[in-house]
């Protein structure tokens, strides 16, 4: 079998396994935890989850979008009094 290299992971010289890197630092890298992360990160501080609307996880989102329009819904569901 060809040798595809050694890991791209600064100071590791072991083989390629894939994406440049080798067994361990492909696991790294698929968790996120390299400096060049698979994808975007969520922007709330110490979350590493992929960003899914507004620079933020599906947790994120609904804990910072979720409640404020549940809130204007409801403000607005409510019959008017009075009549």
């Amino acid at each position: 079998m060809a040798s595809k290299g050694t890991c791209k992971a600064p100071e590791c010289n072991k083989e390629v396994q894939a994406k440049g890197y080798c067994p361990r630092h492909y696991r790294q890298w698929r968790k996120g935890k390299l400096r060049k992360p698979r994808y975007k990160s969520c922007n709330a501080e110490g979350c590493h989850k992929p960003q899914t609307r507004r620079g933020l996880c599906a947790g994120h989102f609904a804990k910072e979008y979720g409640k404020s329009r549940k809130a204007e819904g409801a403000a607005g569901a409510t019959p008017p009094t009075g009549a």
